[in-house]
């Protein structure tokens, strides 16, 4: 991104769909980068450059060759669901013992993760990479970037059917992030995940049951302020108050726990990691607003995650509306996939559930039938809803906006 260019940067030129990025090698330079990366021959340019056949792939070539300098701990997360709120637990707690570089925001594709691989420097001390895909053959070039020490699977769920076919199409593309790992690579894995499991010899397990290595129970919810529960490990119990929302950060935490012990950290210190754990914008992030509380995780959303924002907003104590919008990438099933969503609200006490969309209406229907105590309200356009939620919105409505 030019906008970004500092004194002393290379500039990769990446030519998209809609715009091409060698029209901004004459302001980078202008704004002090030092070097170009081109696919094109450029006449009577402002700065050196490197004419290459293919920017993208040059710019994961050197990012390939930097890794190799590095001596590190590098450890990877992949898996269809949490993997930002997984990479931002670990990273918090293995900030208190290490210096950390984590990937910013969800740099996780083929141009996020070599950003992300050249901001490491001396300074650190771990690496936490986040690495996602939608295709085979993704997982096993980002791999070869990263080259892991540490392996961490979140879950294998029911998203980018479209491109991956079944449940097990995800995992055979996810298990891709294994290709380059270290010859000793530590692989952790969520025990209750039936597809995981497959990994389950090789691999340390954590989850919600005690044939778990690291496993939780005497989960407390509280709200949306966090929730609590006891962490068993080999080494002994915590029960740390995880800040953020929803019972699906307690498999974070155990995560967490997990390469927290790899990397040598104690108990007490996981424990305080897990506690100074940051919302990020987009995902769980609760906003307290003057007139409704908002549980902001519209970053993006698959029938499993949406299910799981459906049951945090359940425990807020005022009046619960559900802002839904459409999910896409889920191939042949997505309108059966939409729809489980409405009656997953069967057993949930949401007072509105606002859908929005096409492949929404799905839920909304579903979503009649299956929870008459809430009320439906379905728009075809952002537009039409903006337009009508001054009339259907209440003060100190707790908001998902998913």
């Amino acid at each position: 991104d030019n906008r970004q260019i500092e004194e002393g940067y290379l500039f990769a030129a990446v030519a998209g769909e809609r715009v091409d990025g060698h029209t901004f090698i004459p302001s980078a330079f202008e704004k002090g980068a030092i070097c170009a990366l081109s696919e094109q021959k450029l006449e009577n340019p402002s700065g050196p450059y490197l004419l290459v056949e293919n920017t993208l792939q040059a710019l994961k070539d050197a990012a390939e060759a930097y890794r190799k300098t590095l001596t590190l701990p590098v450890v990877a997360i992949t898996g269809s669901v949490g993997k930002t709120s997984t990479k931002e637990m670990i990273s918090s707690i293995l900030s208190q013992k290490y210096s950390v570089l984590k990937t910013p925001g969800n740099l996780n594709n083929e141009i996020g993760l070599p950003l992300t691989v050249f901001q490491i420097d001396t300074s650190h001390e771990v690496a936490v990479l986040e690495l996602g895909m939608n295709h085979f053959g993704e997982m096993h070039r980002l791999s070869k970037i990263a080259r892991p020490d540490y392996c961490v699977f979140t879950n294998i769920r029911d998203v980018h059917l479209e491109f991956l076919g079944t449940r097990d199409g995800v995992f055979k593309a996810k298990s891709e992030l294994l290709d380059f790992a270290a010859p000793d690579v530590k692989i952790f894995i969520n025990g209750d995940d039936d597809k995981l499991i497959a990994l389950k010899d090789r691999a340390v397990t954590f989850g919600l049951h005690s044939d778990d290595r690291i496993w939780a129970d005497q989960i407390e919810n509280l709200g949306l302020d966090g929730v609590r529960c006891c962490i068993h490990t080999p080494s002994g119990d915590i029960t740390p108050v995880i800040p953020l929302p929803g019972n699906h950060m307690v498999y974070n935490a155990c995560a967490g726990t997990s390469v927290g012990l790899a990397l040598g950290l104690t108990l007490e210190e996981i424990s305080h990691g897990i506690e100074a754990l940051k919302a990020i914008a987009g995902r769980g992030h609760v906003i307290h607003a003057s007139h409704y509380t908002l549980l902001d995780d519209c970053y993006n959303a698959g029938p499993d995650s949406m299910k799981g924002a459906l049951d945090t907003l359940n425990y807020a104590l005022t009046r619960k509306v559900a802002v839904l919008g459409d999910m896409g990438e889920l191939g042949t099933n997505s309108e059966a996939l939409h729809a489980s969503v409405g009656t997953h609200m069967a057993d949930l006490h949401i007072d509105l559930l606002v859908t929005i969309g096409v492949k929404s209406r799905a839920i909304h229907e579903a979503a009649k039938q299956a929870a008459p105590q809430t009320e439906c309200i379905h728009y075809e356009t952002k537009a039409d809803f903006l337009a009508a939620a001054p009339q259907i919105l209440k003060e100190q409505d707790a908001i998902l906006l998913k």
